[in-house]
C-alpha cells in the first residue's frame, strides 16, 4: 500500500475509533455541536450507531426490524445541511420506535408469532406513517429500527414471549427490562441509539425507564396522536411518549410528538396546552425552588415501599429539600383516592378499566394500515391468532375480560364500545386529584417510581411500580427519572406527576434535580 494511502487508512480508523467512543451517553447536544461543527456527518454518524446494534443488539436484543433506507435518510440530511437549509435539533439523531408504531413499508408484529412472516405468520406492512412516526421523520431524525415488544404489548415487565426471544436489560441482564417498551428502553440505555419512541397504556413508558434508568415522558391522554400505533386501549389510555438518557433530550423529542393531529381527532384537545417556547423553555437548575412536591404513602395506594426503596427515597427527599423544594407527606391521606382503584383478579394490583375498547380499537388500527394489509380486520385478526385466543383462558389478554363492558365489544368490535364505567372512573380520579393539589397548595408529585427493586428476569415476579393505573386511567402526565440504584445494582428512579397538561412543568422539575444530582450511569456491555 503507498505511504500516503496508508496514513490516510489510518486516519480514518482512527477517526472511525472515536466516533464509536462517544456514541455511548451521546446526547441531542452532543449530535448538533458534531454536525454543526462539522466534525461529523449523519451518514457517518448512524453508521457507527448501526456499527454498535451490530455488535451489541445479538445479546441485548432490542432491535427486532431495521429500516433499510437509515443510511439514505441520513445522507439526506447531510445534502440538506449542505444546502444551507436550517435544521431543527433532531436532525440527523438516530433513534429507535417500538415495534407497534406503523412505519411505512416495515411489519408491525405486535411481538406475536402470528403477525410475522420470519416466525410463520403473516406480515402486517402499513401503507403510511403513524403520526408519531411521521413527525420523528419531520424534525429529521434517522430512524434506525423498530423495537422489542411482548405479545400485544400485554406486559409492563418484559418481553419474554415475544417472537423474537426476550430482551435483556443493559443496567442489570439478570433482571427483568420493564415493558412493554423494552426493546426501546435497551437500545436507549446500551447507547444502540440516541433516544427512542415508547408507548404506554399501563406502564410500558415508565415502567421500562424506570428499570433501566433512564428519563421517561408519560404525556397527557390526547397531547400526542397515537393513531397507527397498535393499540390496548388507543381510545381511552394508550400514550406515545419519548425514552431518552437526559431531560432535555426527553424535553426535544415531546416538542416534535406534541400537537394535533387530524389523524386522531381526540388531540384537540391539547390544543392551546402546549408551554410557550416549547418543552425545553423552563429547563433550569434552579427549577425546584419554592416547588411545593407531595409524598407517596398509603392515601395514594395503600402498599408499602421496600426497605431499601424507602431508604433511597429518603435519600432522594433529602436532594429535593437541598434544592429548596418543600415537601408534604402523604396530601391523598383520609381522601378515599385509594379506594377508587378496582385492581382486576388475576393481575398484580392492576386496574385494568379502558381496556373495554381493545377490540374496537384494533378495528380502527387495522383499516388504517390501507386495503392491502394482510388482516383487515378484527375478525380477521381473530381467525389468524385463534391458535393463542388473546381473550380465552391463558390468552395474553384473558385478565380483562372480568370488565363487563368488553363482551359486547368483542361480539360487534365495528361497533362503538360502552365506556360509561371507564369515564366515570376517569372523572373521578380527576376531581380528586386537582381537590388534593388545590388543598395542599402542590405543585407535582413526586414518588419512587417502583416500590421495590426489579425481580429476575424469568419467574413469576413484576415491575413492582406506584403509579401505573392511578395516571393511566385520569390521563395524567408524569416524568420518570434516575435516582439512583440499589446494593444489587438495579435502578432506583423517581416519578414527577402533575396535573393534565403540565408536562412542562414537571420537565422543569426533573431537570433541576437530574442537574443537582447526576445520578444516571452508563452500563457496561458484554458483546
Amino acid at each position: 500500500m503507498p505511504e500516503t494511502a496508508r496514513h490516510e487508512t489510518e486516519a480514518f480508523a482512527e477517526t472511525g475509533e472515536a466516533l464509536a467512543a462517544r456514541l455511548v451517553e451521546m446526547t441531542v447536544e452532543d449530535v448538533r455541536r458534531a454536525l454543526d461543527g462539522g466534525t461529523v456527518t449523519a451518514e457517518a454518524l448512524a453508521r457507527a450507531f448501526l456499527d454498535r446494534i451490530d455488535r451489541y443488539n445479538p445479546r441485548y436484543n432490542a432491535l427486532i426490524v431495521m429500516n433499510p433506507q437509515a443510511i439514505a435518510e441520513a445522507r439526506a440530511i447531510d445534502a440538506r445541511r449542505a444546502a444551507g437549509e436550517t435544521l431543527g435539533p433532531l436532525a440527523g439523531v438516530p433513534v429507535v420506535i417500538k415495534d407497534t408504531m406503523d412505519m411505512a413499508g416495515l411489519p408491525s408484529t405486535g411481538g406475536w408469532h402470528f403477525l410475522c412472516a420470519a416466525s410463520g405468520g403473516v406480515d402486517l406492512i402499513p401503507a403510511t406513517d403513524a403520526p408519531v412516526t411521521a413527525r420523528m421523520r419531520e424534525a429529521g431524525c434517522v430512524i434506525l429500527g423498530k423495537t422489542n415488544v411482548p405479545v400485544l404489548s400485554h406486559t409492563g415487565s418484559h418481553a419474554n414471549d415475544s417472537w423474537a426471544g426476550p430482551t435483556l436489560n443493559p443496567a442489570a441482564p439478570d433482571r427483568i427490562p420493564g415493558g412493554s417498551s423494552a426493546g426501546t428502553a435497551t437500545a436507549v440505555a446500551a447507547s444502540l441509539a440516541v433516544l427512542g419512541l415508547a408507548e404506554e397504556t399501563g406502564g410500558s413508558i415508565q415502567n421500562p425507564a424506570s428499570a433501566q434508568g433512564l428519563v421517561g415522558i408519560k404525556p397527557s391522554f390526547g397531547l400526542v396522536p397515537n393513531a397507527g400505533v397498535m393499540p390496548l386501549a388507543g381510545s381511552t389510555r394508550d400514550v406515545v411518549g419519548p425514552i431518552a438518557r437526559c431531560v432535555r433530550d426527553a424535553a426535544l423529542t415531546l416538542d416534535a410528538l406534541a400537537g394535533y393531529s387530524a389523524a386522531d381527532p381526540k388531540t384537540v384537545a391539547g390544543i392551546g396546552k402546549r408551554p410557550a417556547g416549547g418543552y425545553t423553555a423552563g429547563l433550569t437548575a434552579d427549577a425546584l425552588a419554592g416547588k411545593r412536591l407531595g409524598l407517596y404513602g398509603p392515601g395514594w395506594r395503600d402498599l408499602p415501599l421496600s426497605q431499601e426503596a424507602a431508604a433511597l427515597y429518603g435519600r432522594a427527599q433529602d436532594e429535593l429539600t437541598a434544592a429548596g423544594a418543600t415537601l408534604v407527606p402523604d396530601p391523598f391521606a383520609d381522601t378515599g383516592f385509594s379506594a377508587l382503584a378496582e385492581p382486576t383478579p388475576g393481575l398484580v394490583y392492576f386496574d385494568a378499566r379502558g381496556f373495554e375498547s381493545a377490540p374496537f380499537d384494533l378495528q380502527l388500527y387495522l383499516e388504517r394500515m390501507g386495503p392491502d394489509v394482510a388482516l383487515r380486520s378484527f375478525a380477521a385478526l381473530a381467525e389468524a391468532t385463534r391458535g393463542e385466543d388473546a381473550f380465552a383462558p391463558g390468552g395474553v389478554l384473558h385478565p380483562i375480560t372480568n370488565l363487563r363492558q368488553l363482551a359486547p365489544c368483542l361480539a360487534d368490535p365495528a361497533r362503538p364500545p360502552d365506556l360509561s364505567d371507564f369515564l366515570a372512573a376517569r372523572e373521578a380520579y380527576l376531581a380528586l386529584f386537582d381537590r388534593v393539589m388545590d388543598a395542599h397548595g402542590l405543585d407535582a408529585l413526586v414518588f419512587p417510581q417502583m416500590r421495590a427493586e426489579l425481580p429476575p428476569l424469568h419467574g413469576p415476579g413484576t415491575l413492582l411500580e406506584t403509579t401505573v393505573c392511578e395516571i393511566n386511567i385520569a390521563g395524567l402526565p408524569g416524568v420518570t427519572l434516575p435516582a439512583g440504584a440499589y446494593a444489587s445494582g438495579s435502578p432506583f428512579n423517581l416519578i414527577f406527576v402533575g396535573r393534565m397538561w403540565s408536562e412542562g412543568d414537571l420537565l422543569a422539575c426533573a431537570y433541576a434535580y437530574e442537574q443537582a444530582t447526576h445520578h444516571r450511569r452508563a452500563p457496561t456491555l458484554d458483546a
